[in-house]
């Protein structure tokens, strides 16, 4: 029909000149269609010319002769491969296998998985083979150790899912049987990833007689009468460290004494390395004992585990002995084992007996840089409750190494969580200064490092230098942790920064992300507040179609926590607003309705001030209800009458979401530091201690009265960082404050 690129009408019989190509890649270009391009490569139609003359060179002086050309046209084949990801549907994988013109026997396959094995291209080593062997030419020519391969390269590749269907395919098929070298591939690539179950049934698969089929079409050297060996009971072990299944170690040590097979060392370091992980630390020490008694030597990642489990049980002394036992037995330790003990020893505020260990490490090839260390190190000394120690390790990386941003997000955390603002703020500052302008130097303020200094500016409620640092990081390329740290942003809010909020809620928005409930519930309070109810039905219709729900229950504690902060008249105003809306029609609109409008007919006291004789002075907007009044006669509350009327309506048993009634139980008037977030931990071996102030997970619940002496004090000042008040200044402010209600209270009613 011609050629549409040229521009003309369809014609029949037009030839073809050296234009055709160019016109189809401008076109391709033009739809931004690179992946593409190498269709029409040059070096394609030169291949495809070569490929001539060696099947030319075959015919005459045999396959022999061309070897070297095979070779070639095999690392054509897999850099083509490795351009792009083909399925093996791809009309483009079926035009490039066949280009390629190679016979795709054993041993071409072969050496085109080693081809994509070398460069992590398992899927391409996937579609190839399924592509092969779906062929009519080479579906009766199946080879098992082509299949074997390929279940290698998808272990190291973690793929786990894809192994075990290659491996049930194999299974299936007489011709490619798997043999002990499938076998160990398989459950080498299932151990790894933790899948006990499958596993077992992979060893059940193992003790099955082969079917007629298979016997009769396997090969003379090969026997399909298998057992399981030390490598399949050991990749079990594996499944066990991960899933925690402390008692299949006794069952696979029972397997392989009944088929008299002897546990290696690797069998008893598994061992020991399941039941730390199952925290049965008698178990540990016992089959370290029997791997002494049996005669197998211990490896220094057995010492490794050894020294953990002494750790957990918080036995530095025996630790500390297990490694001169290791060094006197004159196994060379590896830098695992010296890191361990450093962090334990730091972990008991020993940390000068761990730059000990750091000597020894330095002289061990590390397959991490130091820094991670002494991160290490700082984060165990932490957890202990030893904070100076902290410093002190971090000051005395100077003589080793360079702290990495790493070291420097958790020295801002630590600061912070330690009321060391002005630190933090320091280290922070000059991290800023120092960073380099590559954005993938080990060096450069990441998004740790902003929500850290956040972190340390909220808890110390210095919100001008919360601001600062929040514009910085939205002009940078990080984005905020809405999921751990919404209440910073609920606490800036309180403390004047509202606009904050506003910001973080329409940026999360923008991304596409679906905003916490928190934040949505600190804005519905201040547009209630404000009397913005068209922002607030707005808001309303947001969560609605986020889809975030809340019930009848939450709505109503939700108001009552923040009523100091509105009227009655402001919820009296908003049910009108929203009673005359059409939009409100579903959940949560229609849930926050009904709270309302009970929160509405609940009375509340508004204003009311006495007499020194008892006598009211005004009367309260609504009249209280019965169980609140004790009797007509008497004008007087108790507090503790005062207090129940936050508790009306309560439903303790009704079920309500955990995420905002942790919210609404842990977020006092001014503060929400209980959702501090514990995202910098060592590993799961580190548990709560006795100094729960010093948990890097959590902060107090609550504001003390210093601090909000404190604040009043820095309301109108410039939010820096300055000293203490003095006691006598905090008495003298509480004084005032009380003078001045007492007088308050005395004014005399009108005669």
């Amino acid at each position: 029909m011609g050629r549409p690129w040229d521009g003309g009408g369809p014609s029949r019989g037009t030839p073809l000149d050296g234009q055709g190509l160019d016109g189809l890649r401008e076109m391709l270009a033009a739809r931004r269609a690179d992946k593409f391009e190498w269709l029409l490569d040059d070096d394609v139609e030169e291949e495809e010319g070569a490929m001539a003359a060696g099947r030319r060179g075959r015919l005459g002086t045999g396959w022999s002769s061309d070897l070297r050309d095979e070779e070639r046209r095999i690392e054509s084949l897999v850099r083509r491969l490795n351009e792009d990801d083909l399925s093996m549907r791809d009309w483009r994988l079926t035009r490039l296998m066949k280009k390629a013109d190679l016979i795709y026997n054993e041993d071409n396959l072969l050496q085109i998985l080693e081809g994509l094995e070398a460069r992590g291209n398992w899927r391409q080593a996937l579609s190839v083979t399924e592509w092969v062997y779906n062929e009519n030419n080479y579906k009766h020519r199946k080879s098992r150790f082509v299949y074997t391969k390929l279940l290698s390269i998808l272990g190291k590749a973690w793929r786990p899912s894809e192994a075990l269907r290659v491996f049930t395919i194999m299974r299936g098929d007489a011709q490619i049987y798997p043999d002990m070298a499938a076998y160990h591939s398989i459950a080498v690539t299932l151990g790894r990833a933790g899948l006990l179950n499958e596993l077992i049934k992979i060893i059940e698969y193992m003790k099955q007689k082969p079917s007629k089929r298979v016997m009769k079409t396997r090969r003379k050297d090969w026997d399909p009468f298998l057992e399981p060996d030390v490598l399949v009971y050991n990749s079990v072990l594996n499944a066990c460290v991960l899933s925690q299944q402390w008692k299949g170690v006794f069952w696979v040590f029972q397997q392989m004494r009944m088929n008299n097979l002897t546990p290696t060392g690797a069998t008893f370091g598994l061992a020991m390395e399941v039941m730390l992980k199952a925290k049965k630390y008698d178990f540990v020490q016992k089959f370290f004992e029997k791997m002494q008694k049996n005669g197998v030597p211990p490896r220094a990642i057995t010492y490794k585990v050894l020294v953990r489990a002494f750790w957990e049980q918080g036995k530095v002394n025996e630790a500390v002995e297990a490694v001169k036992d290791m060094e006197h037995r004159g196994v060379v330790g590896t830098a695992s084992v010296y890191y361990e003990l450093a962090c334990c020893l730091c972990n008991k505020g020993r940390w000068r007996d761990a730059l000990l260990q750091v000597e020894k490490l330095k002289q061990l090839p590390l397959t991490k840089p130091l820094e991670f260390t002494f991160t290490g190190m700082i984060l165990a000394s932490f957890d202990g409750g030893y904070i100076f120690e902290c410093i002190s390790i971090f000051e005395s990386m100077e003589g080793y190494c360079t702290p990495n941003i790493g070291t420097i997000n958790v020295m801002i955390k630590v600061y912070g969580r330690c009321d060391m603002f002005g630190k933090a703020r320091d280290l922070f500052e000059t991290t800023k200064i120092n960073s380099p302008c590559s954005n993938h130097s080990p060096h450069k303020a990441d998004a740790y490092t902003y929500s850290s200094m956040l972190e340390a500016a909220a808890s110390a409620q210095q919100w001008e230098y919360f601001e600062n640092v929040y514009r910085e990081m939205t002009l940078s390329p990080h984005h905020l942790d809405q999921r751990k740290y919404s209440w910073m942003l609920v606490m800036a809010s309180k403390a004047g920064k509202s606009y904050l909020l506003e910001h973080a809620l329409d940026s999360i928005l923008e991304r596409g992300e679906t905003p916490n409930v928190q934040l949505f519930s600190e804005m519905i309070c201040q547009t209630i507040a404000q009397s913005n109810y068209a922002r607030t039905l707005h808001l309303m219709n947001i969560m609605n179609e986020a889809s975030t729900d809340l019930s009848e229950l939450q709505w109503s504690k939700l108001l009552e926590q923040n009523m100091h902060r509105f009227s009655v008249n402001a919820l009296s105003d908003l049910l009108t607003y929203l009673s005359t809306s059409d939009i409100i029609k579903s959940d949560p609109a229609l849930s926050f309705v009904r709270a309302l409008q009970s929160q509405c007919e609940t009375t509340f006291v508004k204003d009311t001030s006495f007499l020194a004789d008892g006598s009211k002075t005004g009367q309260s907007q609504l009249s209280l209800p019965a169980n609140i009044v004790k009797s007509s006669n008497s004008n007087m509350m108790e507090p503790d009458q005062l207090s129940s009327m936050n508790s009306l309506n309560m439903r303790p048993d009704e079920k309500v979401n955990s995420e905002l009634s942790d919210y609404l139980m842990d977020t006092p008037q001014f503060g929400a530091n209980a959702g501090l977030s514990g995202d910098i931990v060592i590993g799961s071996h580190f548990e709560s201690k006795q100094n729960e102030q010093h948990d890097l997970g959590y902060l107090g619940t609550g504001v003390s009265a210093v601090d909000e002496v404190l604040d009043s004090m820095n309301l109108y000042g410039d939010g820096s960082y300055g000293e203490m008040p003095l006691a006598s200044e905090i008495l003298e402010f509480w004084e005032q404050e009380r003078i001045n209600d007492m007088f308050s209270a005395k004014k005399a009613e009108p005669l």
